[in-house]
């Protein structure tokens, strides 16, 4: 396997396997995910080491992540010399945190955030695997699946991570298990996650019971971004917040075979409810959003994600024939401002983003 040039843009025709909408549940159940938090032995992390030791971990990573045969291909791109246009991207196709994007420097030693030594190796075309060096810590290894497939994408990780293992020392404690930055990142050193769209809860004024049952729960519930984003179009990621004391497994069941489908009921009665108690109401709603989507002159950014969970909603519903699940996935990806500006082959203030989005939506909603 050869690894790709760096720096890299990526297409703005998603090819990630998580929109194709073909995972279970997801009619619901937008995409799984399972993170893992890696640190090299002998290594300070990431906020206590100098930059020379940051490249020295980069330069380590990157000769033992493009031959352990991870994927079939993997792209290497060194976000310090990326152009922010280029990071934004990544943050958008959910392939780097914004953090990550930003760079973390620690002030007492000087230097520019932009500048750090820092990289993602990324499987290509479809993007399910992912691996960040040097954000919070040495290694964020994560692999995305579409649907309810945590279980899946469980087995792929572990086998990633073993691949990764062969070729570093991870630093790790019998009694604490896998060291990390973050404390709360400690023992397994595991987050799984599913992104939802629960548009009828929310709009059957119980989204607010969910987010409480599941703080309840030790969960945490973000939004379309993960940590520190707010929920835009009705879209939710829901977490585990503890990995010291729970093994993988009964994460797994917990998430996997009890919560979430719970969580995918509740949405579907709401659903049903909506359409036996206030028919009129939803379908005007689905309609009216697709009228707007390919007619509208102007769009920004938290209208056109509004509209397009009002479109999902309705193909997921069965009231709309002439769009599909992949199509909307797509275009709630290329509505992003990284995706607006990489289709116009320019950088674009706010207002041209605007007039782009909407033209775009036009285009790709048009009746053949």
């Amino acid at each position: 396997m050869e690894p790709q040039p760096s720096p890299w843009l990526p297409s703005d025709e998603p090819t990630s396997a998580w929109l194709r909408g073909d995972g279970p549940l997801s009619d619901v159940v937008v995409s799984s995910r399972v993170r893992l938090a890696r640190n090299i032995a002998g290594h300070r992390f990431v906020n206590r080491a100098s930059r020379e030791e940051r490249q020295e971990i980069l330069d380590r990573c990157r000769s033992s992540l493009l031959h352990a045969g991870l994927s079939e291909r993997i792209m290497w791109i060194e976000l310090h010399e990326s152009t922010p246009l280029e990071r934004l991207m990544l943050v958008e196709r959910h392939l780097i945190s914004k953090q990550h994007a930003r760079g973390k420097v620690n002030k007492s030693l000087g230097g520019s955030p932009t500048d750090e030594p820092r990289a993602v190796a990324v499987s290509i075309p479809d993007e399910r695997l992912a691996v960040m060096v040097n954000e919070e810590d040495h290694l964020r290894i994560q692999v995305v699946r579409s649907g309810l497939s945590l279980q899946e994408a469980w087995i792929e990780i572990d086998q990633v991570d073993d691949k990764i293992e062969s070729g570093l020392d991870y630093s790790y404690s019998s009694r604490w298990g896998y060291m990390t930055a973050c404390a709360t990142n400690l023992g397994t050193g595991v987050r799984m996650s599913v992104m939802l769209h629960l548009p009828a809860l929310k709009l059957t004024g119980d989204i607010e019971k969910v987010k409480k049952a599941a703080a309840d729960m030790c969960l945490a519930v973000r939004g379309f971004y993960g940590e520190g984003s707010e929920a835009i179009g009705d879209f939710y990621q829901i977490s585990n917040q503890i990995t010291l004391g729970k093994s993988e497994s009964v994460l797994l069941h917990e998430l996997a075979g009890e919560i979430i489908p719970q969580i995918v009921e509740y949405e579907r009665i709401a659903r049903r409810s909506l359409l036996a108690k206030r028919s009129t109401f939803i379908e005007d709603q689905v309609h009216r959003a697709l009228g707007i989507l390919s007619h509208a002159r102007l769009l920004n950014g938290e209208e056109s994600m509004q509209l397009l969970s009002q479109l999902r909603l309705g193909v997921v519903m069965g009231l709309i024939k002439t769009v599909d699940l992949p199509l909307v996935n797509h275009l709630t990806l290329l509505s992003q401002p990284g995706h607006v500006q990489k289709t116009s082959g320019k950088e674009l203030d706010q207002d041209q983003r605007r007039l782009a989005r909407a033209a775009l939506m036009r285009a790709r909603l048009a009746k053949p």
